[in-house]
């Protein structure tokens, strides 16, 4: 039993720990599957454990939404199913082939900075002050010392498809704000997970046709970790947190867990630590930071504050759906 005082601490170190060590496992799963597929069967797996979740939960009681009924709702599910659960994780796992965890987790950190981009030009009353521009150039700054122009190679085509990645998840999560719905987020999770395995299947069959796969044991752990423990399990920690700590405190994880991710490699895999990946890590840090200076000051404020309950629709839940901000 964690004492009260230490939960949110403890949580957050260990939703950190499960996100960053995710990236191993895909690396590790990647040894036996094809990137696309393997992404399909990961939310095979939690999309069917999750839909039966919320199918029960509707069973037990009347007032619980569990499936989308309306336009706007099916809409948001198809655009966050095929975007942020397809495309993304196609692109996730493809480019983490090319590049260590440490690189693809600190690569995919940059969503919380691109994402007011879109913003920006997707929604009303969007404007940003110098040192927001400052934050955001600071931070593509990162993304270039990461990617060390002076040795191109197979690690810098991983990292171009984990940006497009990052700027595809970006693109949805604003789009989908755009949607207002009453649809809770544990439903909205469970639907897009579906849509989601559903897209990864038909791009999987697009580019292989129907692969041999060998289900080796190491596989199929890899498997169950990243269905069961880093979507679902990780999932119900960060809206528990969202719940308690509010927003701003819970999506600095995504700066938590590129160390996670990179420690857990070099441990796991002798994946090495070079430079260029801390350097860039730091600047990615320090461009989020000038961003968000404003947001992060009302953040201080906001710890003191009751919590603050879950949303059950619209963009807040959207935005964080899927490892919202979540890495792999």
């Amino acid at each position: 039993m964690i004492p009260s005082r230490y939960r949110n601490s403890v949580l957050f170190a260990l939703l950190a720990v499960i996100w960053g060590s995710s990236f191993v496992a895909i690396k590790s799963g990647l040894h036996a599957f094809p990137p696309v597929l393997f992404a399909a069967f990961r939310y095979d797996v939690a999309g069917a454990a999750l839909l039966t979740v919320v199918v029960g939960l509707g069973l037990r009681n009347d007032d619980f939404q569990w499936r989308p009924t309306t336009r706007t709702d099916w809409t948001l599910v198809g655009i966050g199913g095929t975007f942020m659960f397809g495309a993304y994780l196609a692109l996730l796992f493809t480019g983490q082939q090319y590049v260590t965890s440490g690189v693809g987790a600190v690569i995919l950190s940059l969503k919380p900075v691109v994402t007011p981009l879109f913003a920006l030009a997707l929604l009303p009353n969007e404007r940003f002050n110098a040192l927001e521009v400052v934050g955001v150039l600071l931070a593509l700054v990162g993304v270039v010392v990461v990617a060390d122009p002076t040795s191109i190679g197979g690690s810098t085509v991983g990292i171009a498809l984990l940006l497009v990645a990052a700027l595809v998840f970006a693109f949805a999560s604003v789009v989908t704000q755009r949607l207002r719905t009453t649809l809770p987020a544990l439903t909205q999770q469970a639907w897009m997970m579906v849509v989601g395995a559903l897209v990864l299947h038909a791009t999987s069959a697009a580019i292989r046709g129907v692969p041999s796969v060998t289900f080796t044991r190491p596989a199929l752990v890899s498997l169950a970790y990243l269905a069961f423990v880093a979507s679902i399990g990780g999932y119900v920690i960060y809206f528990d947190l969202l719940e308690r700590i509010g927003a701003n405190e819970v999506n600095l994880v995504n700066y938590v867990v590129p160390v996670a991710a990179t420690l857990f490699g070099w441990a796991l895999l002798g994946e090495p630590i070079t430079e260029s990946t801390v350097s860039g890590f730091l600047v990615i840090v320090a461009g989020f930071v000038l961003l968000k200076w404003a947001t992060l000051k009302r953040g201080v404020v906001a710890v003191q504050r009751p919590s603050r309950r879950i949303p059950q629709g619209g963009s807040e839940t959207v935005v964080v759906s899927g490892n919202a901000y979540y890495r792999g």
